[in-house]
């Protein structure tokens, strides 16, 4: 019996590598286009490869999984973030886990699982060959006059296929003072999009042409489609400080400024701001106050600097503008950009029309699908290569399984 692997990447490798443990008779080819395998899980995590997570504080995989989730639970039972933990330190990859609860080799490099994987498949027998398109991979199935009896497509995601959209990408701004804050960050940060439900949290960190940070990255994935609907280009809103509550926002601004009372309200970084970045959102406020008198044509008062002020200075409007600056500070989406080295696609194989189980096409008997090419992808932190593990471990144990039966 034989099986083709289309696409030598993380879910590939993995699928190839547990069939044919499970199955030491199966015949396993792989076969990828390009001249390397595992080009992207090289990558991946800064060359240290985020092989997975613990899962530790995820209480619903909705919040790590924007497509796919249910899927996913599913498969989890079978072999989920725990079992690729053992997977990997019984296959000779000893793994360790940062207190944001990511999973790395403990050698720090994805060379350790790069080298797993291609020295486990020669041990085993699974037959590589490079600079192998394959348009049609039905085609190779026995029944269709190909050479073998099963298939599994596991080519990954690419924003130029039909349905796919990049799900994991940092955002341009359009606004260069905002440019002039690059490198600055903070480490409870809110983003979301006015006019919908697509928010998300975290650090967030400020570049030099916009905005990346774990906050970014989420909800780049979070709205993938609705960015990409809407050509990149669409408003933005930044709380600073990561509080919905703007009453509480209020209370504990006040409570700080009454502490430093006789200061220069710019010598009072509220929140564990940055001092840069907080100089930075004064001057936001006042530059809006001046905007404000210049609109107002009524008004022909001067703008009093707000910046110069001291503590027990600040009037009810003035909290009332840091407040909102600091809870609603408004942006424009102007385009994205790729983070790092890496990308992750929205959108692949349609979920319906797969067994649920076994992962295979209910149209095409003997043609499965894992990894990326599927309608599943995940936020930032190890949960994509999760994924990946847990559907080609599916896809081998269905073949496996379809073995015993003959």
């Amino acid at each position: 019996m034989k099986l083709a692997v289309i696409g030598g990447g993380a879910a590939g490798f993995f699928l190839a590598i547990n069939a044919k443990e499970q199955c030491p008779k199966l015949e396993v080819t792989i076969f990828e286009q390009r001249n390397k395998v595992l080009s992207k899980l090289e990558v991946s995590g800064g060359g240290r490869c985020n092989c997975t997570n613990t899962f530790a504080q995820v209480t619903d995989l909705k919040q790590v999984y924007p497509r796919g989730a249910g899927l996913l639970k599913r498969l989890f039972k079978q072999f989920g973030p725990q079992d690729a933990y053992a997977w990997f330190e019984a296959h000779g990859v000893p793994l360790v886990a940062q207190p944001d609860q990511r999973v790395f080799p403990k050698a720090q490099t994805s060379h350790a699982i790069i080298n797993c994987f291609t020295q486990t498949a020669q041990q085993l027998g699974v037959r590589i060959v490079l600079n192998q398109r394959i348009n049609h991979p039905e085609a190779l199935l026995r029944c269709n006059g190909g050479a073998f009896d099963f298939v599994a497509v596991t080519i990954g995601g690419t924003p130029n296929k039909e349905g796919c959209v990049p799900s994991l990408f940092t955002f341009t701004v359009t606004d260069v003072t905002l440019h002039k804050l690059a490198g600055t960050s903070t480490s409870q940060a809110l983003l979301s999009i006015p006019g919908t439900k697509f928010i998300a949290d975290g650090a967030l960190l400020v570049t030099h042409t916009g905005l990346s940070g774990p906050a970014t990255l989420k909800l780049s994935s979070y709205a993938a489609r609705h960015l990409a609907d809407c050509s990149y280009q669409s408003p933005l809103h930044i709380n600073w400080v990561g509080e919905k509550n703007m009453e509480l926002v209020r209370h504990q601004l006040m409570h700080i400024l009454d502490q430093n009372a006789r200061k220069q309200v710019r010598n009072v970084a509220p929140f564990g701001l940055s001092a840069k970045l907080w100089a930075y959102l004064l001057e936001r406020t006042q530059t809006n106050v001046q905007q404000g008198s210049t609109q107002n044509k009524n008004d022909t008062s001067p703008s009093p600097n707000l910046i110069e002020k001291r503590c027990n200075e600040l009037s009810k409007k003035d909290i009332n503008r840091l407040v909102n600056i600091l809870t609603s500070d408004c942006y424009h989406i102007s385009g994205r950009t790729s983070y790092k080295e890496e990308f992750v696609t929205c959108g692949g194989i349609a979920l319906d029309t797969i067994h649920n189980v076994t992962l295979e096409s209910k149209e095409t008997p003997g043609l499965y699908y894992a990894g990326e090419v599927l309608d599943i992808d995940g936020i930032t932190g190890g949960f994509n290569f999760t994924a990946a593990w847990s559907t080609a471990y599916a896809v081998a144990v269905a073949i496996s399984a379809n073995l015993t039966k003959e």
